[in-house]
């Protein structure tokens, strides 16, 4: 067998489907397809229940599919090492983020590693919480900017920067003549929320615990308008439809159309995480990130320099 057949054999189990597959690896069907019969009269054993539109992995197969991994991963530690010999930070770093952190962060982000280390070039991958933890648990990310809780899957952490919450309202709005809101306060409110998946949204929530039992004609918070991304909102919130919470990085800075207040004490905020695998050996290349992005101008955020 070869790395290209088990790399073929990943990406099935991961797209369960055989042209997906193939797409994701560069390749045609047809050629995936052979590999992957090759695979099985190797092993002799069948990888995949073929039928309908998409494939299942048989118990067997998903056993050697995470051995697979494990093999790719270990491939590429060595393809790593051999590299550090001559420049530790030499290649490409696969770097997920949240929708909730990427607009605001890596743009300044990518200048800074541009700058201190081009010869480490950032692959991005935009995306929810929950598939850049499984990314990162299949090897297809090398790190991730994250924000806490998450599900603790034993990967290692550096903590980043903590950002405290702001309410935003239309600039015509009673609360504009404000500089101060308690989270009580904002139960009487039409509440704009990110749809579900998003991980601020269940941050909004812990803020508000009123909408989470929200039901028609109870008590709280009116009602609520959900949006794909925080800049959708914000122009729902200029539009006069409501107000919103937004993390500190994402607040406009200059709005004439908007009114920024803060949070009275205790002042919500999360806590922004840098992810890796444990077993991922290029320590300088995270240790790099990190710095890039203690370079970075963060107006409002606390960074953390433990």
């Amino acid at each position: 067998m070869t790395l290209t057949e088990l790399r073929y054999l990943v990406a099935v189990a991961r797209e369960r489907h055989f042209g997906r597959a193939a797409e994701a690896c560069h390749v045609s069907q047809p050629t995936l397809s052979v590999a992957i019969k090759k695979l099985e009269e190797e092993l002799d054993v069948k990888l995949f229940e073929r039928g309908g539109n998409e494939v299942s992995v048989t118990a067997l197969g998903q056993e050697l599919v995470r051995q697979a991994q494990v093999v790719l991963e270990q491939a590429a530690l060595m393809r790593e090492i051999a590299k550090r010999g001559s420049d530790p930070l030499a290649g490409p770093l696969r770097l997920g983020v949240i929708y909730t952190i990427g607009p605001y962060l890596l743009p300044a982000l990518v200048r800074q590693v541009i700058a201190r280390t081009p010869q480490m070039p950032l692959l991005l991958q935009e995306n929810f919480t929950v598939k850049l933890l499984e990314m990162l648990r299949t090897g297809e990310l090398d790190c991730a900017i994250l924000a806490e809780p998450f599900p603790d899957t034993g990967l290692a952490l550096a903590p980043l920067y903590d950002e405290p919450f702001r309410v935003v309202v239309p600039a015509g709005h009673a609360l504009a003549a404000r500089q101060v809101i308690s989270a009580e306060e904002l139960k009487r409110e039409t509440l704009l929320l990110l749809g579900n998946g998003h991980c601020f949204r269940d941050h909004v929530l812990e803020v508000c615990p009123e909408f989470a039992r929200f039901a028609s004609g109870a008590e709280g918070i009116q009602k609520s308008f959900e949006g794909s991304s925080l800049e959708t909102i914000k122009h729902m919130v200029a539009s006069g439809l409501g107000i919103t919470v937004l993390p500190e990085l994402s607040v406009p800075r200059e709005a004439s159309h908007l009114h920024m207040l803060n949070f009275s004490a205790p002042v919500p905020s999360r806590r922004v995480v840098l992810a890796w695998r444990r077993s991922f050996t290029r320590y300088e290349a995270i240790a790099a990130l990190r710095n890039a992005v203690m370079a970075c101008e963060l107006p409002g955020v606390q960074r953390i320099n433990a």
